[in-house]
């Protein structure tokens, strides 16, 4: 029986293997512990933002509700292959459906370009700030800010449709061992029973253009931010935006360096080992470290998690009056 890459035959596999990380198995433990705390830090500190924007009036920005929306992306994209690889590393199996490993590469390079275009927009939001502040409250209005978060939650996961129903077509007859923690794009390809050019043409291609594009609109956007910052006088204004610009670009850093090492880099593919450690850390490292970097940086979303924690305490004194 032969196979097209036009084909929408799945062959004969049902089921794949995660490998994941290969060791002993007090090793995986191990590994299970830390990759568990880390990710409860995450969902911990994303919503932490979250709550702190949705409680403070002071808040109720574009630049926060942009924040906002970025963290709960955070909170799913994290959450799309972590808690499968955390099972794996306790289970013996190590298996995912066919359909599972789909849906899964779906959804994580979905949020993935998503990260990408919300980043870009955080980016604009801060141009306009402080390159064009007068025409800053008439251009980036609530229901702009709105249909931008719609174009980015909307964008990412249609930016991703071609590639996931081409992905779907790939014909898989075996081996079905998968030397990742997740169904990423290389080695899925790599277990194709017969060569699939138009299909890795097109992942590449769509890959290359989104991650390429966004990152120089931000680049251009925060060079503008910066030169418009270094011509202010020095003082608390100019400190203030140049930390703000700082904890942005700062995740705009670890993002897309993380990313262009694993997918624009030449022969970063051919190295499974290195492929892993450069996917855990954008995948697990950049979404706990953003919460951090926004909120040790920025004295309103600080005081707006303070009030947080202090509203609780706040109400037991009243509950014990007579």
């Amino acid at each position: 029986m032969s196979f097209s890459e036009d084909s929408n035959i799945s062959g004969s596999v049902s089921e794949f293997i995660l490998l994941g990380f290969p060791c002993r198995r007090e090793i995986q433990i191990l590994l299970f512990v830390v990759f568990s705390l880390i990710y409860l830090l995450t969902l911990l500190g994303n919503t932490s933002i979250i709550c702190a924007v949705w409680s403070s009036r002071k808040l109720h920005t574009p630049m926060y509700i942009l924040l906002a929306n970025f963290s709960f992306l955070e909170i799913c994209y994290v959450s799309s292959d972590v808690p499968k690889m955390l099972a794996n590393l306790i289970s013996q199996t190590k298996s995912i459906s066919y359909a599972g490993c789909l849906l899964q590469f779906h959804f994580f390079f979905s949020m993935c370009v998503a990260e990408g275009y919300f980043l870009s927009v955080m980016s604009f939001d801060r141009f306009l700030a402080i390159c064009r502040p007068l025409h800053y409250p008439t251009i980036m209005t609530h229901h702009r800010c709105a249909q931008f978060v719609i174009f980015c939650w909307v964008g990412g996961f249609l930016s991703m449709l071609m590639p996931a129903v081409l992905m779907s077509q790939v014909p898989f007859c075996g081996p079905n061992i998968i030397d990742h923690f997740f169904c990423d794009l290389g080695p899925l390809l790599a277990l194709s029973c017969v060569p699939v050019p138009k299909t890795t043409l097109t992942c590449a291609t769509a890959s290359s253009l989104i991650i390429f594009i966004t990152f120089l609109y931000i680049l251009g956007s925060y060079t503008l931010v910066l030169r418009a910052v270094l011509q202010v006088p020095a003082g608390s204004g100019r400190n203030k935006a140049f930390s703000t610009c700082a904890s942005h670009f700062s995740v705009v850093s670890l993002f897309y360096g993380s990313v262009m090492v694993m997918y624009v880099s030449p022969g970063s593919r051919s190295h499974p080992e290195t492929q892993k450690f450069v996917t855990l850390f954008y995948c697990m490292a950049t979404p706990f470290f953003n919460p951090l970097i926004y909120s040790l940086r920025n004295k309103d979303v600080k005081d707006a998690l303070k009030n947080v924690l202090k509203a609780p305490s706040k109400e037991i004194p009243k509950n014990t009056e007579k």
